[in-house]
């Protein structure tokens, strides 16, 4: 009765160590997996005003942080109105991975595109935009003064940085999902081999007992 007892104790004990292991890899590749695809480019974490706000009062400048430090030579932080005409700002003031630019004068009430590119450490372009809503109760009218040359397209393979036209580096180009896609594909393939094996390894073990 007693040596039956164990065997049974000792079966059920190493069957839960099966349970135990998927979870853990389970929890792996949660954690891994949605994260892989930024391990190659860079990516907005925060902004202020955040996105799709709606402010109370006009704010008096953008502040976006991002994944990885930028580089001020290749980092290009606009803003333009509801009729995507750019709103007059300075120049984008970098700090780490921290971009910030000040409105020359303030906004009036109505919904603005924040617009933004950067270059990744691999020299991937990123970019993106989000929108966010000035609703001041005590501003009826717009009051910024709108450039002359509406703002088609925020983005530019060409810089301007201080009045001089700068050429993005060549190897900058254009971020696409194919890198994010094999480097998902190349995690999931080294998961899954280590699951194969620790499973394996189990059912090994499990035999010779």
């Amino acid at each position: 009765m007693d040596d039956t007892y164990r065997i049974r104790r000792t079966a059920r004990l190493r069957g839960g160590r099966v349970p135990r292991i998927v979870m853990a890899l389970a929890a792996m590749l949660a954690v891994l997996l949605p994260g892989a695809p930024a391990w190659a480019h860079n990516a907005l974490t925060d902004a202020n005003p955040a996105k799709n706000a709606t402010l109370a009062s006009a704010p008096e400048s953008v502040k976006l942080k991002f994944l990885q430090k930028l580089n001020p030579e290749y980092t290009v932080i606009t803003v333009t109105d509801a009729e995507k005409r750019k709103v007059a700002t300075s120049e984008p003031k970098i700090d780490g991975a921290t971009g910030t630019v000040t409105f020359d004068e303030g906004l009036g009430n109505g919904v603005y595109t924040v617009a933004y590119q950067v270059v990744s450490t691999d020299g991937h372009t990123v970019k993106g935009s989000y929108k966010f809503t000035v609703d001041d109760p005590n501003v009826i009218e717009q009051t910024v003064e709108p450039s002359a040359t509406p703002q088609s397209d925020a983005y530019s393979s060409q810089l301007t940085i201080n009045g001089t036209p700068t050429q993005l580096p060549a190897d900058a180009a254009p971020a696409s999902d194919s890198g994010g896609s094999s480097t998902l594909a190349w995690v999931a393939g080294v998961l899954i081999l280590i699951f194969a094996g620790l499973a394996g390894f189990v059912v090994i073990r499990r035999r010779k007992a």
